[in-house]
């Protein structure tokens, strides 16, 4: 059986009561202990069954199973092993500036998605080897700027031919960063809609005027049934 034994499972007697305030009563009998628990509309919950009396506690069981089920998911959480990720600034230190922004932005975005993140600068040629100092004050302005949502697990190591380190995100910064990222996103104007599906539908435009015909004269043709009026031409013989 799962779980531990409550209200008629519990038939050993008596029992050490525990009330729905935390508060030791004593040694009582089991029916009387249920009886409590049962007026207040609560459960008798047996919390120690290998000692005698075994203790036993007035409770709601079902929102105390809530709650554990809660602190057994954030143990869960935290426990979890997040994922290692790495960033490769390049071959060589001679690598643009805009590439080592591209490589810190995507380094935050691992971080802030809960990974550890591995950064790696590779030395080139004999002439970097000579200067590896170069490496390590890259490696310190990455540290500084990442500091806001991270903080170094392994220091900047050097190993053969590469400088490396590990950073771990800071849960409270990185907390404290998406809400300041959630507060400054602009909030959607009143009345406007928020989807597609929320969109007015388009107000009915009406239809476009209907074109007259014109005559070569410019004068509009006749509608169905009337005569058509020809103007007398100009210079023409009358009598004609």
């Amino acid at each position: 059986m799962s779980g531990p034994r409550i209200n008629d499972r519990i038939r050993i007697t008596p029992i050490r009561l525990i009330d729905e305030n935390g508060e030791m009563v004593g040694v009582v009998d089991t029916d009387e202990a249920r009886r409590r628990a049962a007026e207040l509309g609560l459960d008798l919950v047996e919390i120690a069954a290998d000692v005698r009396p075994p203790v036993v506690r007035i409770m709601d069981y079902g929102k105390f199973r809530y709650e554990q089920s809660k602190k057994d998911r954030a143990g869960r959480a935290k426990s979890k092993v997040s994922e290692m990720k790495e960033v490769r600034l390049g071959r060589s230190m001679k690598i643009d500036p805009h590439d080592v922004e591209i490589r810190v932005s995507q380094a935050r975005r691992f971080l802030i998605e809960g990974h550890r993140v591995q950064i790696v600068q590779n030395f080139r040629g004999a002439r970097e080897m000579a200067h590896k100092d170069r490496g390590d004050i890259r490696m310190k302005e990455i540290i500084d700027r990442l500091a806001d949502l991270a903080k170094v697990e392994v220091p900047p190591r050097l190993n053969g031919r590469r400088i490396s380190m590990i950073m771990v995100p800071d849960r409270t910064k990185v907390e404290a960063f998406k809400r300041k990222e959630a507060a400054s996103r602009p909030a959607a104007p009143a009345g406007e809609a928020t989807s597609r599906d929320d969109a007015p539908e388009p107000a009915p435009t009406a239809p476009p005027p209907r074109r007259v015909p014109v005559a070569s004269d410019a004068s509009p043709l006749p509608a169905s049934g009337e005569r058509l009026q020809i103007p007398p031409i100009i210079g023409a013989d009358a009598s004609g």
